[in-house]
């Protein structure tokens, strides 16, 4: 359940700054040695020099996929506004822009275009022909005084698409896409998320290095905290030894903690919180490498657990087991949280959502949430009832919370594989030993 200023509604980063971001920090990790760190946090490994950038190449056979799907869904062509996951995925581009449309449109038998302020063409054209399109990509500059809109109609009238089917982004802001419209009524406007999400939910063997590293730096840089925290310590400390642990390890990231009552809400809450003897900690987010996330929950107790946390621990903990041997290929996405949720409300938390109050997971990749979902009806998105396939990666994060008293979630990235499924790090395996089992 991500929450890293953009990975989440709580706060990560965001998708295409994350390249940046995550870049900067492996060119320089943090110093071998700071005499203030923790012991645990001082000897985690520095993990950064791991990551291998994304090539130009690797972007071409993604565009190329893109048009295969562009041409079975028929639509002529995809717009990218301003600074979106997808611009990244695709073209490696980090335009943001605000209220000024920046457009990436990439026809399905045509060379791409950029729309831009004209005063940003030489911005434009740098990070262009540094990208997969080179010098193939055209950019149309509009002042300030003009419509994008126009230009941008102009740039598909150009390519024969005047009254084509036109893919737009899903996280393109209503005022531009209301703006291509007005522009041209004569468009087929639609959802480009069949190719988009289409192209980004089947990950290919980098993205998923990408993500097993992320998913094992999360976990050492838990339980390396979990091995730091004593009583009397506040939440604000413990994103202080989060921080430090990120640092070390040389990737962007961050978690929340939750304590006693406030693990009972999945999101947790903003009140001051203070570890006791005896407390149930709740953590939760990730990382990025090379932009993709992590995201991974682990629900600990500092010292003895009482025999209800145990219990329930040990019901998510089957609950999280079945969803994993319940996934393959070719299954609907929504039984994988229907196995889950069957083993909570047997246990005697049900029905349905009263106790296990969430989906049992989301996609992830560049994105912390995007499609598909565990959930019936996948969240009523562009399909309703997708089937798994092999190279998806999701979230699988079953919950129990007891509100008034205190929640446990077990959160692990499971990659749907040929035979079936498999976590990216260890299950937690006890709710007094969380770690057990790791390298």
């Amino acid at each position: 359940m991500t929450s890293i200023g953009r990975f989440s509604r709580r706060g990560f980063l965001g998708a295409s700054a994350a390249l940046a971001a995550s870049t900067a920090l492996q060119a320089a990790p943090a110093a071998p040695s700071e005499p203030t760190l923790a012991p645990a946090i001082a000897a985690l490994p520095v993990l950064a020099a791991q990551a291998r950038p994304f090539t130009n190449a690797e972007r071409l056979a993604r565009i190329e996929r893109a048009k295969e799907l562009m041409a079975a869904e028929k639509i002529d062509a995809i717009v990218l506004a301003n600074s979106t996951t997808s611009s990244t995925y695709f073209a490696g581009l980090q335009l943001w822009g605000g209220e000024r449309l920046w457009a990436l449109v990439i026809p399905a038998k045509a060379k791409p275009f950029l729309v831009c302020p004209a005063f940003e063409e030489g911005r434009a054209r740098e990070r262009l022909d540094s990208g997969p399109f080179g010098k193939d990509a055209a950019v149309q500059g509009w002042q300030e005084d003009e419509s994008p809109y126009t230009l941008l109609i102009k740039g598909l009238n150009d390519r024969s698409l005047s009254a084509g089917t036109v893919g737009l982004d899903e996280e393109m802001k209503f005022v531009f896409s209301e703006g291509i419209r007005a522009a041209n009524p004569h468009l087929n406007l639609v959802s480009a998320s069949p190719v988009t999400a289409g192209c980004r939910m089947i990950k290919e063997p980098h993205e998923m290095e990408c993500q097993r590293l992320a998913c094992r730096a999360t976990l050492l840089v838990y339980r390396a905290v979990a091995r730091s925290v004593h009583p009397g310590m506040t939440s604000r400390d413990v994103a202080a030894l989060i921080d430090a642990a990120y640092r070390r390890v040389g990737f962007e990231g961050e978690a929340s903690l939750n304590i006693d009552e406030f693990s009972a809400l999945p999101h947790g809450s903003r009140q001051p919180q203070t570890l006791r003897e005896g407390s149930i900690l709740m953590l939760d987010d990730g990382c990025l490498v090379e932009g993709y996330t992590s995201d991974i929950t682990r629900t600990f107790v500092l010292g003895k657990a009482t025999d209800k946390m145990k219990r329930v621990f040990d019901l998510v903990h089957s609950a999280q087991t079945a969803a994993l041997r319940t996934a393959r290929p070719g299954i609907v996405a929504a039984e994988v949280d229907a196995a889950a949720r069957k083993v909570i409300v047997d246990g005697g938390y049900g029905p349905g959502f009263t106790y296990f109050t969430h989906r049992l997971g989301h996609g992830i990749g560049l994105d912390g949430h995007e499609w598909p979902y565990f959930v019936r009806n996948n969240m009523f998105g562009w399909e309703t009832a997708p089937r798994l396939r092999p190279g998806m990666t999701f979230s699988d994060e079953p919950g129990i919370y007891i509100r008034g008293e205190f929640g446990i979630r077990l959160e692990d990235e499971l990659l749907v594989t040929e035979a079936g499924a498999e976590l990216l790090t260890p299950q937690s395996p006890s709710i007094e030993d969380p770690f057990g089992g790791m390298e």
